[in-house]
């Protein structure tokens, strides 16, 4: 079943993404991981995932990235479609990991926030 698709962008060098695969493990969720460092998404995947998600762009961007400041990227004057460009350019900007299943998207910062996307 499709629904059923359990998808996480994912970091494995990160803490808060391992913990994040293994809270789905746990609960026999075996999901789909993107090493999205490694085989980035596209400026439309990001759109429609962002999209998909109903939270503004800002929300799946890295703050705490050294880029995110010298790209100016807390100015206002970006556009949505701006940001996600930014993320596709710069993987590393995303605020991993992003999990997505059948009941919506998020970053889930901190781990226990895929809870949420389960039931």
């Amino acid at each position: 079943m499709a629904s059923k698709r359990v998808t996480v962008f994912h970091n494995p060098a990160c803490g808060t993404s391992r913990n994040v695969l293994a809270l789905l493990r746990e609960r026999g969720i075996e999901p789909v991981v993107v090493e999205y460092l490694k085989t980035p998404p596209s400026r439309q995947q990001l759109r429609e995932t962002i999209a998909r998600s109903g939270l503004p762009a800002r929300d799946f961007l890295r703050k705490r990235e050294r880029l995110y400041e010298e790209l100016d990227l807390d100015n206002p004057k970006w556009s949505e479609d701006q940001l996600a460009q930014f993320l596709a350019e710069n993987p590393s900007l995303l605020n991993r990991p992003v999990v997505e299943t059948g009941k919506g998207v998020r970053p889930c910062r901190p781990a226990e926030t895929v809870l949420d996307l389960l039931t």
